[in-house]
């Protein structure tokens, strides 16, 4: 299942096919590995206040999420090989390619929502 994130707040959206991340594994390995991450990709891992960057070859944009889904930390363009601090009042993360949060102009305090998006395989008759 894919997710569509919207910025209530400003009336933008982020991602349209962003997976979410609430396995044990899936959560561990995120983005690690992956060469690019497209506009309109993101992943959403649940729960989550903290993650890293080891391993990654691609900088992301990374929003911390209390409870109801409002920007508790963001951070532009955090490069590979580093860390967050914790960040207790997130239960998750949503990390999306370099350069949305500034394009999109969204800012701590924004509220996102995340709608459930079928992607069907199949082309249009």
């Amino acid at each position: 299942m894919h997710w569509r994130v919207n910025n209530e707040t400003r009336q933008r959206l982020l991602a349209d096919r962003a997976e979410q991340a609430t396995g044990f594994l899936h959560r561990f390995k995120g983005l690690m590995g992956r060469r690019s991450l497209a506009v309109g990709e993101g992943l959403h891992i649940l729960p989550c206040n903290s993650i890293h960057t080891f391993f990654m070859r691609i900088p992301i944009d990374v929003v911390f999420l209390d409870r109801q889904g409002v920007i508790v930390k963001q951070l532009s363009a955090l490069p590979p090989w580093r860390a967050t601090s914790v960040y207790f009042q997130s239960r998750s993360v949503l990390e999306l390619p370099a350069g949305v949060l500034e394009a999109s102009g969204t800012r701590e305090g924004d509220r996102l929502t995340f709608d459930p998006v079928s992607l069907s395989l199949e082309s249009p008759a």
